[in-house]
């Protein structure tokens, strides 16, 4: 990567849909100068978070040091291309491309022009899941063996994401947080078996597991599910080891409880494709401060390129373990 910088960021957000403005107040505390393009919805974001609106993507990355993609998947290895031929940084959501070939042209174009190519799987920055990690570092639980991570959401609404041909599908856009989460806690990914269930009678109900089997030795199993309007955004996970375990359940998190008619209020579509991160520090502008920090002090983020590749490179194999019926290596 180039070497740190001085002064303020210029910062250009692309695409301004639901993530882009859970990103938006990481870049807002960051005190960056900040940009924005979208097909739609720009103006609305640039009042909310005081970015100035760009008429074209050439006209943003003309202006702007660093981009924050926050597109529908199949467009981000192009924008990412361009960013990077603009001498821009990047940071990317998740899943950082929908194919392998995408993902590894995306490393090897950022390593070349010596910037930044950040790969926003925020999980990482969930205090729960922080805290997990660091655990394990420390010997908490011995030996990983036997990892289990749940997640549970309402079927999109944007009809993008439910596309397995653009999106990945449940695998690829909500199962892939636990996908990296794995890797990040057990390591390399050996092989990878999937299956998924599809109610009959309702194509918005779908349920699927990915087990991965790590080189270390380690299983992982990661379920995802996607339920009707109204479904509650849940999530957990069961780490065991040779020498403990640390489970945590969202639903039984007593910290923050809201009744029912206050949490029926939670937000329109995009906002409950989300977890609720009302009780807790934002891991949306967690993320963002440490993209910040690597920008400007030349620290080492917590989620490198390198990172996204092995979560791409998984959720793959497990799509292609879904077509085949087989055991796929990765």
């Amino acid at each position: 990567m180039s070497e740190p910088r001085t002064g303020a960021l210029v910062v250009g957000v692309i695409g301004t849909g639901g993530i882009a403005g859970a990103h938006g107040p990481g870049w807002v505390e960051a005190g960056v100068d900040l940009h924005a393009y979208s097909l739609e919805g720009a103006p609305a974001f640039g009042e909310r978070f005081g970015a100035t609106v760009h008429e074209s993507l050439d006209s943003l990355l003309a202006a702007v040091d660093v981009v924050d993609i926050c597109t529908p998947t199949p467009v981000h290895a192009e924008i990412a291309h361009r960013a990077l031929d603009a001498g821009c940084h990047v940071i990317c959501e998740k899943p950082l491309t929908r194919t392998l070939a995408d993902a590894e042209a995306l490393l090897e174009h950022a390593e070349r022009a010596g910037k930044l190519l950040f790969p926003a799987h925020v999980v990482r920055y969930f205090p729960q899941y922080a805290a997990a990690k660091a655990a394990i570092d420390a010997g908490a639980i011995g030996t990983p063996a036997v990892l289990r991570y749940e997640r549970t959401g309402q079927f999109p609404r944007m009809p993008w994401f439910a596309d397995q041909e653009s999106s990945g599908g449940i695998v690829m856009d909500q199962m892939i947080h636990d996908i990296d989460q794995a890797i990040w806690v057990a390591g390399p990914v050996a092989s990878v078996y999937a299956r998924e269930h599809v109610a009959a009678d309702n194509g918005e109900v779908r349920t699927a597991h990915v087990v991965l089997t790590h080189g270390s030795g380690a299983i992982s199993h990661c379920r995802g599910f996607w339920g009707p309007a109204g479904t509650e955004f849940r999530y957990g996970f069961s780490l065991a080891g040779d020498r403990g375990r640390l489970d945590y359940d969202s639903a039984d998190d007593s910290s923050v409880r809201f009744d029912a008619v206050a949490s029926s209020g939670a937000g329109g579509d995009g906002d409950a494709l989300l977890p609720d991160i009302s009780g807790m520090r934002s891991p949306y502008a967690e993320e963002i401060l440490d993209a910040v920090a690597a920008l400007s002090t030349g620290t080492t983020p917590r989620v490198a390129a390198a990172d996204g590749l092995a979560a791409v490179r998984a959720s793959l194999a497990a799509l292609e373990s879904l077509a085949t019926g087989r055991s796929i290596p990765c």
